[in-house]
């Protein structure tokens, strides 16, 4: 995707969504999202195995029901 097709996205994103974007605001988003774009292709490319996923060690901490009946949270 070459900088004016980011940029044409960017207009067209923001007049489908009602955005007031003037030309200096839509240049300033187009680098933003194509700088985005190139740090995600990065971590997509980035050679990770299953095993190296640490989400299975998440564990939520346990529900905690007080005396009132209202939860912890």
């Amino acid at each position: 995707m070459t900088d004016d097709d980011v940029l044409d996205y960017v207009k067209v994103a923001a007049k489908l969504l009602a955005l007031p974007l003037d030309e200096a605001r839509a240049q300033r988003v187009a680098v933003h999202l194509s700088r985005t774009a190139v740090l995600a292709k990065l971590l997509s490319d980035a050679p990770l195995a299953p095993e190296d996923e640490l989400a299975e060690i998440y564990k939520p901490a346990a529900f905690v029901l007080h005396v009132n009946g209202s939860s912890g949270l």
